[in-house]
């Protein structure tokens, strides 16, 4: 059964850095040296911390946890020789609330990361992921 599919153009605008998005939609800036937009990599780091930070919002609302803040660090370890692939992923997610618990929290993240978020399931499968909690 086929999914839905997926469309970004991409353009380049001098030196290493790269304009792209959805043809007509909202489009992003990646510079391939960081210098003034994140590098590609870093935009994969950023895109799967979105992709999970989307779910575990998601989630914790259906579970009527009352969330005030979520910050989400994620970590890539990459090896050494080319191609310089991740290897490694570790989440920290810092979130703040009211009645916030652990173990809704927890949940929360587990389904993401194990279950829903697209971006962490479109890596290869080799790459471990890892997480840790940060409740205020």
């Amino acid at each position: 059964m086929e999914g839905s599919v997926r469309r970004v153009e991409l353009t380049w605008e001098g030196d290493m850095r790269f304009r792209g998005g959805e043809p007509g939609g909202p489009t992003t800036l990646i510079d391939a040296d960081n210098a003034t937009a994140p590098g590609p990599m870093l935009t994969l780091l950023l895109s799967a911390a979105a992709c999970s930070g989307a779910d575990v919002v998601s989630i914790l609302g259906k579970m009527r946890v009352g969330l005030a803040a979520l910050r989400i660090e994620v970590e890539g370890r990459r090896q050494a020789q080319d191609p310089k692939r991740l290897r490694s992923l570790r989440f920290t997610f810092h979130v703040k609330g009211g009645a916030v618990e652990q173990a809704k929290v927890r949940r929360a993240v587990e389904l993401s990361l194990q279950k829903y978020c697209s971006v962490v399931h479109s890596l290869a499968p080799d790459i471990a992921v890892e997480y840790e909690l940060d409740l205020a």
